[in-house]
Formats: structure tokens, sequence, C-alpha cells
């Protein structure tokens, strides 16, 4: 698809936008057992993500931050996609979105996330909304160097 339909670029723009405005589990979480920083030097983002692993899935996820409006909203739906999810099915996710991003997108349901398969046309944009699973998966694996999309 080398344009967006006038429905879904509303539709990504108004759950980029509210996602942005209120962005959802966007808080510190001193009781975390995992977390990561990541930074988007082109675009000034930064945040944190919080992870509270029990019985190999996320308990509980959040963020830290701040950044741009696809920054911010791709951490939000992030949070809310990976919530109740064992690590391995995160980090299939996270393969998977990122794929959806940067080359052939997978047959899998995507649900909210799939909005951010827009970002595709704005190829600048995509470290934007990379950046918080970049982050994620460094929680994941325990890197303590902070997350980069350069």
């Amino acid at each position: 698809m080398s344009t967006m339909d006038g429905n879904l670029r509303e539709l990504y723009q108004e759950v980029i936008f509210d996602h942005n405005r209120k962005p959802r589990n966007f808080h510190d979480m001193p009781e975390a057992d995992h977390q990561a920083d990541g930074h988007n030097p082109l675009c000034g983002d930064q945040l944190t993500v919080f992870l509270r692993i029990e019985d190999g899935r996320i308990a509980e996820v959040s963020f830290v931050g701040h950044g741009c409006a696809i920054s911010t909203a791709s951490a939000s739906l992030m949070t809310e996609a990976v919530k109740g999810k064992t690590v391995e099915e995160v980090e299939a996710l996270f393969k998977d979105f990122h794929a959806m991003l940067t080359d052939t997108p997978p047959d899998r349901d995507f649900g909210k996330l799939a909005v951010l398969g827009g970002v595709r046309e704005f190829p600048a944009r995509v470290k934007c909304a990379t950046l918080a699973w970049h982050t994620l998966h460094n929680a994941l694996i325990g890197e303590h160097d902070p997350a980069r999309t350069e």
C-alpha cells in the first residue's frame, strides 16, 4: 500500500493523538524487577520502561519520559499490548512489530498496534515508533546500556 486510505489515516491520527495526550501506564514503578532506558537522539525522545514479571508473564508494565507524539503513543500502546503476555510472546510481538514497520508485515492480528503501521509511510519516524519496543526488549534481557535507535 503506497498511500494510506483516508479512513485509516484518520484512525491513525486519532489513536496517536489520544495516546499522546493521555498515555496509558505512564508512571514510575518502584517495584519493577526489570527496567531499561531508551533514547532517540534524532527526535530527542527519552524514556524508561519498567516491568514486573511473575511466572514468566508481564504482570505490570509502565513507562516514563518525554518524546514526540509517535514515540509516546507507541509506548502507551505497547504497554497495553504486552501486559499479561509471556516473555516469549512479547519477544515475538517485538519482532513482528518491527517487521511491520520496516519489512514485510507478518500475517498476524496486531489489534490496536496496527494503526502504527502507518508510520511505514514516514521512514524518519520509524525510529520514534520503535524506541519503546527496543527499550522493552533491553529490559527483558537485562541490558543496562540505553536502547538507541541510531
